[in-house]
């Protein structure tokens, strides 16, 4: 059980050295800067935290003594956050985060994406072939594990073997325990290791689910931005043998909501943040991740839907896809705005000089120079392979018959080795959820927006510069319209028997597209095996040069995003997001019928218009703002208040902070919530969904 976090050690041991009071030590500099781990919540003051708003004791959010708490309420769903809000399973998130299920289960004149979803009862409810959630269990720090594992001198790519080898050993052990999931969380590359258990259940079921039009109200055009009137939520129920999983702790529902000044908490799983990089790798995010990533999902957006364009089944099959890559790609966009708009990469520089300069009178710290340094290093040579390495790393996103074809042949090769000696992604622990994924793909599998997809990425390879080449490509010259004729790597049912095949099982099949695949795949474990010296130097360095940060800070620092589970504190609070202009936090029903114009995406369905008749939209809350410290992964995370009632789900952030993932800024870092009020009046008032509301308690 975690009891004191590494990095907080660091902080109040170099705090006393630097003579600053315990008080300060123990405090952020702001009140919502940090996504904070359940264990460092227990190191903050009660007197703080009730000056924040907090009316709950510490101890019924995280129980330092069980290891457990209020907290675990909150689970994941594999890339979103969601809450339990019954004893019975019933579960919270956003709509796009159970996009998938609703998609998996439409068809035409079946059109639940357009329609929405109730479940009536149990029986009624639609399972999700791939969905799943985990709860957490329980944490436990294993750095000094993780780093004895790793002989002294060890070559880099040696040392991320050694790091995934110990890994690999605890995770096994971990889950002998039937039903949990394990993982080893790295913080901040390598300054701690915590192996995280988790519940898993894979019997996830949707319950509700409104129609698309208020679901994705504003859609693309209003995504990032303020004011927001979309109802982003969705109910589905977790089960366990068959029956509904009873989790320990759920949030009650509030029935009064918030107003402007309200204590929150947002709690969840932000996936990834870069505040641990240094300013010569943030250079790297935003020229060779952020850029490439506006300009070839921008493409891909284009082709598919020129490609579905009055094709209806094609606009349902590509639905889930398409919402993917608008999200990433207006969040690069966004990324790139914030980025030059806050000049936050000159002030990191100058953030690294200072503490640099700190260091170089400090003895301790000496190695925290060189680690320095060497980062930088690094930076620069990785900037000379980035556009190759790129297009390799979006074949996970991109065209399915690619993704599914290397993934095949990858699977062949790793299943003849031993279990403990394979890729992660391959182990035994992973083959179900291999198979579900790609028996589930299907129903996302549209031939002329595949081939349109698959066609860009070929034309960027097409222009890598010399040192950068992918041979495969240069070599087999392939022909999209060849390569989908002769392939049956796109045909589910020879898809799933591929999946039991051996290399030789595959090779003999002369499949054009498995073909490519294996040309591909020498290079693709070139880049791998590169990947993975890269990380083992950073695992090496960033550690030495955190522990400055740290030490100079003098004050606990939240550790970067790593998908684990995080609380963040907030108020609900309006912003000035530039001159002559002041946004309040919350808006309303009646601005959502302001935007209606009858056309997709502010189409507002009718049945909201005929109930709107009969209230005062002006006084039926929507959404509103805080100014939590939240990230991707954060989609669905239970919007709490100081009772620990759930009052809200986050979903979006505003356009001005979406480079909060560089670094907070307290003037335009806001987080855009979905007002539990408009959920239960859409339920009650309108879906007359008497049974969910029922079990609700409501």
């Amino acid at each position: 059980m975690l009891l004191v976090p590494m990095q907080l050690r660091q902080s109040l041991r170099w705090a006393a050295c630097l003579g600053i009071a315990l008080y300060a030590a123990f405090t952020p500099a702001s009140a919502e800067e940090g996504k904070w781990t359940p264990q460092q919540l227990l190191q903050f003051p009660p007197q703080w935290l009730q000056q924040q708003g907090l009316e709950l004791p510490v101890s019924r959010l995280w129980d330092p003594a069980r290891g457990t708490g209020l907290l675990a309420a909150t689970i994941s769903t594999g890339g979103c956050s969601a809450g339990f809000v019954t004893a019975t399973g019933l579960f919270l998130t956003n709509h796009h985060c159970l996009f998938g299920i609703v998609q998996e289960h439409s068809r035409p004149g079946r059109d639940l994406i357009t329609d929405g979803f109730i479940a009536r009862s149990r029986e009624e409810e639609l399972p999700g072939k791939t969905m799943r959630v985990t709860v957490p269990h329980k944490f436990t720090d294993v750095t000094k594990e993780v780093d004895a594992s790793v002989p002294a001198g060890s070559a880099d790519l040696a040392r991320t073997k050694a790091i995934e080898s110990k890994q690999k050993t605890l995770v096994a052990a971990c889950e002998r325990t039937a039903g949990m999931r394990c993982s080893v969380a790295v913080f901040d590359g390598g300054l701690q290791y915590v192996l995280v258990e988790s519940i898993e259940l894979t019997d996830i079921r949707l319950v509700y689910a409104p129609p698309r039009a208020i679901g994705e109200f504003g859609g693309e055009p209003d995504n990032f931005h303020w004011p927001r009137h979309t109802g982003d939520f969705a109910l589905g129920r977790a089960y366990k043998d068959g029956k509904p999983y009873q989790p320990e702790f759920f949030f009650p529902i509030s029935q009064r909501g918030v107003k402007p000044g309200d204590f929150v908490m947002v709690l969840g799983y932000p996936g990834r943040t870069m505040r641990s990089m240094t300013a010569g790798e943030m250079a790297n995010e935003r020229d060779l991740r952020f850029q490439l990533r506006e300009q070839v999902y921008g493409e891909w957006i284009r082709a598919i839907e020129d490609a579905t364009k009055g094709d209806a089944a094609g606009a349902i099959t590509m639905a889930a896809t398409l919402k993917s890559l608008n999200n990433s790609h207006t969040n690069a966009q966004g990324q790139l705005a914030g980025l030059a708009r806050g000049n936050i990469i000159a002030k990191q520089r100058q953030h690294d000089d200072a503490v640099a300069a700190w260091a170089a009178h400090e003895a301790a710290f000496a190695k925290s120079l060189d680690a320095k340094k060497e980062l930088d290093r690094l930076a620069a040579d990785r900037r000379q392979i980035a556009t190759r390495d790129f297009l390799f790393q979006i074949i996970t996103a991109g065209p399915l018959a690619l993704r599914q074809a290397t993934t095949l042949v990858r699977l062949a090769a790793e299943r003849a080795k031993p279990d403990g000696e394979r890729d992660p992604a391959y182990m035994a622990r992973e083959l179900p959820a291999l198979h579900n994924n790609l028996e589930r793909q299907q129903s996302s599998f549209f031939r002329p927006a595949d081939e349109a997809m698959f066609a860009i990425w070929l034309a960027h390879a097409a222009t890598l510069a010399p040192g950068e080449r992918i041979t495969a490509i240069d070599s087999v010259k392939p022909s999209v319209a060849a390569l989908y004729a002769g392939t049956k790597v796109t045909i589910a049912t020879e898809r799933l028997k591929m999946f039991e095949e051996t290399t030789a099982q595959l090779r003999a099949r002369h499949d054009p597209m498995l073909e490519l695949a294996f040309a591909l795949e020498p290079e693709l474990r070139d880049w791998q095996a590169a990947t993975q010296t890269y990380e083992g130097a950073v695992a090496r360095l960033r550690p030495e040069w955190r522990r400055a940060v740290i030490a100079y800070a003098g004050k606990p620092v939240a550790p970067d995003a790593n998908s684990t589970l995080r609380v963040s504190f907030a108020h609900v609070k309006g912003y000035i997001p530039r001159d002559a202009v002041q946004y309040t936090p919350q808006t309303t029903l009646a601005g959502m019928i302001e935007k209606h114009t009858g056309t997709e995406p502010f189409a507002v369905p009718q049945f909201i218009l005929d109930a709107a008749q009969k209230v005062k939209p002006e006084e039926i809350p929507l959404d509103f703002l805080s100014d939590a410290d939240t990230t991707g992964g954060n989609s669905g995370s239970p919007v709490i208040n100081a009772r620990g009632e759930l009052v809200g789900l986050n979903f979006d952030r505003v356009w001005e902070n979406v480079a909060n993932d560089f670094g907070y800024n307290p003037a335009v870092a806001r987080n855009v919530n979905v007002d539990i009020r408009f959920f239960l009046w859409l339920l009650r008032d309108v879906q007359k969904a008497d049974a969910i509301l029922k079990e609700l308690g409501l």
